[in-house]
This record gives structure tokens, sequence and C-alpha cells, in this order.
């Protein structure tokens, strides 16, 4: 058994429970055996562009029984944030509809209009193009505060990775000259405390349990908690051995999360 004994455990999507549409074999059935062994299970999700009324639609069709507020992603993180230190704040947001979506449902007010814009948030945005590019040019200046949900490089998707968060902020960066004032989403604090708080316990009560080292993963060391690695989505053993960030764990899949539980 893991020492302290594990509580609660946050798990990625997008290539640790699933890959694109399909679930990654035995993922469904890791959830279970978390379950069985009394552990609270948390989805934790970098991804801004699916409401998570969706995600948990996905999860049930894929054979995983959660509800909506059994999935913290990283547009929940931003809104929950924004709604405590810029409730007021017009908003200019780079993203897609569900970002935007929960931002209103957080009583959060968005502009379109650069000049109004106290706050810009950069997100993954697949019809990011030259025009928003330049209203964002003129969104950010030495008053904005510039924020991004997640700093994902790629998405792992069926047909290979795509552009992520970290490919539209680099572009805003590029363009303006002016550095992201913070990343919302995982690795960061934010992302810990909003997680933290969906299950109630202690960082050392609990597993992360990610395919991404520099997210996944090092959010749980900086955190507290237990680490544990799939190589079912961006990283393999080369990139592994390669990065000083390391895990408790590396699993093939998180079907073998019974590994863990059991200290192997």
């Amino acid at each position: 058994m893991t020492d302290p004994p594990v509580e609660g455990a946050l798990v990625d999507l997008d290539g640790t429970v699933f890959r694109g549409d399909p679930l990654i074999e035995g993922a469904d059935d890791a959830v279970a055996t978390l379950r069985a062994a009394g552990v609270s299970v948390l989805f934790l999700s970098n991804k801004a562009t699916r409401r998570r009324a969706a995600f948990a639609e996905k999860l049930r069709r894929l054979g995983i029984d959660v509800d909506d507020d059994g999935i913290v992603n990283s547009a929940l993180i931003a809104a929950s944030y924004l709604e405590t230190h810029h409730p007021d704040d017009p908003v200019f947001v780079v993203g897609e509809p569900p970002l935007r979506d929960e931002l209103r449902a957080h009583g959060l007010t968005l502009t379109d209009d650069p000049e109004e814009a106290a706050v810009v948030l950069a997100s993954m945005d697949r019809q990011f193009d030259y025009g928003t590019l330049t209203k964002a040019l003129h969104a950010v200046d030495e008053e904005t505060v510039f924020l991004a949900t997640n700093p994902d490089r790629t998405c792992p998707t069926e047909g290979g990775e795509i552009p992520d968060c970290a490919g539209v902020v680099g572009a805003i960066e590029g363009v303006t000259g002016t550095d992201l004032d913070r990343y919302l989403g995982k690795p960061a604090q934010t992302a810990v405390d909003a997680a933290l708080s969906g299950l109630d316990l202690p960082a050392s009560r609990c597993l992360m349990v990610g395919d991404r080292l520099e997210t996944d993963v090092r959010m749980a060391n900086r955190a507290g908690m237990t680490s544990v690695l799939v190589l079912t989505g961006v990283t393999d053993r080369e990139t592994l051995a390669r990065s000083s960030i390391q895990p408790d764990y590396v699993l093939e899949s998180i079907a073998d999360i019974g590994q863990v539980l059991r200290g192997e």
C-alpha cells in the first residue's frame, strides 16, 4: 500500500482516460478499481474547449459514471480565479465558446473591444487567426492583466498532436513583447487548490495520474501528491529519461493503477 494511504485521485483525461474519442483500454476498469478501494476520483483537465457537462457525458458514454461536479477543467479554474480577483473587469477572451460560457456562468463581463479589456485570457482556439491576433495586440498593454488557461504546447488526438494554448500565448507574446502574467491550469497552484477543494482532502492523501511531465507530474510533485505518469499520451520512456521531472510511478497505462494502490 502507498504511505500514507491514498484517499483521492486526480485523473487527467486526454491521453490518460481517452485519446481523441476512443477510451484507452482498461481506463474504465481502472476508475472502478480506484473507487472500489475507497478512493474518491476527480477528473482534472487542462482542456478549456469542452464544457464540463460534455466531458461528463463523454465519460458516461465510455462506461465511466460521473456527474458534472466530478470534472474540473481549466475553464472552471480560470472562471473561479477571475470571479475572485477580477470580478468587475472586462475580459477579452482568445478561446472557444465553452470557455466563454463558463466565464459568463460565473457572472463575468466579456468584451470583444480591445480598448475595453482589463484582462486578456488566452486559451486553445482552433479558429485563431490573424484578425484575432491583431485584436489581442491592441488589447494587451502595460495595464492589462494577461492570463492563460494552461501551458500545454500540444494536445493529443487520434491523428497525432495538435497545437494547444501555449501556441496562442506565444503568438500574443511575440507581437506584443509582453510576457504572460500567469497560467491558471495545471501545474499552477490555482489548479491544485481547485482540485483539492473538490476532493476535500490534503495533497498528501492524493494521487495525480496523467500523461504529461510538465503539467501533471510537475504539479503533483510540487504539491506533495503521489505522481503517476502513464505512457498512453504525449510522454514516452525516452522523453522521461531525458527529463528532470520524475514521477513516483510510471505505468504503461492507467489500466495498471492497481500497482500503485499496492505500492508496487
